[in-house]
């Protein structure tokens, strides 16, 4: 006899990961994960791995229910990401599964819910003092993208902020990220913080610290960058990381001001967990702590740089069990 179950899916703008989950767990049945450059339609994905499902798992045709955690806005009914060719609408995705009942959030919705959710060991801690548990915490992560969420206490738990605070002006802070952002500015036009604080960021600072000291780029890929870093001590390498350490410190001290985040701030998604022994002894958090007069309300606010694995899957079958009353 099939089984009853849920999908939950994670859709960044290079990487698509789906769970299959009895209901009200959080624990995967089934696991897949996809490249989205090498699927040119959505649904494409989906028709994959509801087959997968079936042939791996003695489940029902079509899942109860379903979240999709994606990365993009997700207050229209179509769909459209921001970072990759994807797109799809709300009634297409719940045709396509059967008429289920479909959730869509945003992707740092569900990390934000990751976070609420998740134990203290899978935290490594940046600095500060102590987690103040009545005061909102702060969300981000840089990925193909650059996430932002807010965690504010409530009556009955917690609520979460979505925003788009990665496409926010980038604002930079000494000489040299001035002069970097001048080089962007002539690629981009508007240099937003997720040109330069995210995977692609990084390419983008290597490139521009090669464009100053007159050198031939030498990196293409984010991977390219992290790897000589830590394998080969590359100095152009180690610059970008040292820029883009000292540039998310920056931007997660803006948003600590923001928020009022004496909850924390947590340090989120797929680029910054691969280069943690440097990002602990970088610039981050002298950078997250230099805002003049609030130097010293910032440097009670403890930062986090989060382990817990497949965040946004985890979250999001979080939010499925608690329904949709925690989300803003």
């Amino acid at each position: 006899m099939t089984q009853p179950w849920w999908m939950i899916a994670d859709i960044g703008g290079t990487n698509a990961r789906f769970w299959a989950v009895s209901p009200h767990s959080v624990a995967p049945l089934w696991q897949g994960h996809y490249l989205v450059d090498e699927h040119p339609n959505f649904s494409d994905v989906i028709d994959q791995v509801l087959i997968e499902i079936k042939a791996d798992q003695d489940l029902s045709p079509w899942p109860e229910r379903a979240c999709f955690a994606v990365a993009c806005p997700t207050d229209l009914d179509r769909i459209v990401f921001t970072n990759s060719h994807w797109n799809f609408s709300k009634m297409e995705l719940v045709a396509a599964l059967g008429e289920s009942q479909v959730s869509v959030i945003n992707d740092f919705v569900a990390v934000a819910h990751g976070v609420a959710s998740m134990s203290d060991e899978a935290l490594l801690q940046i600095g500060g003092g102590r987690v103040r548990v009545d005061r909102p915490r702060v969300v981000l992560g840089a990925g193909t993208g650059l996430g932002v969420a807010g965690l504010i206490p409530a009556r009955d738990g917690y609520v979460v902020v979505e925003s788009e605070g990665g496409h926010a002006d980038y604002a930079p802070v000494g000489d040299l990220q001035i002069e970097v952002k001048r080089k962007l500015r002539s690629q981009f036009n508007r240099v937003c913080i997720e040109r330069v604080v995210s995977g692609p960021g990084l390419v983008n600072i290597a490139s521009a610290l090669c464009a100053l000291k007159h050198r031939t780029p030498k990196f293409s890929t984010p991977a390219e960058i992290v790897a000589a870093a830590i394998e080969d001590q590359d100095e152009v390498a180690l610059e970008t990381l040292e820029f883009f350490c000292e540039a998310a410190g920056a931007v997660a001290g803006n948003l600590a001001l923001t928020f009022g985040a004496k909850g924390g701030v947590y340090i989120a998604g797929g680029v910054m967990p691969r280069f943690a022994s440097i990002l602990v002894k970088s610039g981050f958090r002298h950078a997250f702590e230099d805002k003049g007069r609030f130097r010293d309300y910032l440097s009670e606010i403890p930062c986090f740089l989060v382990t817990q694995p497949d965040l946004g899957l985890f979250g999001a079958a979080h939010f499925l069990n608690l329904g949709s009353t925690s989300h803003a």
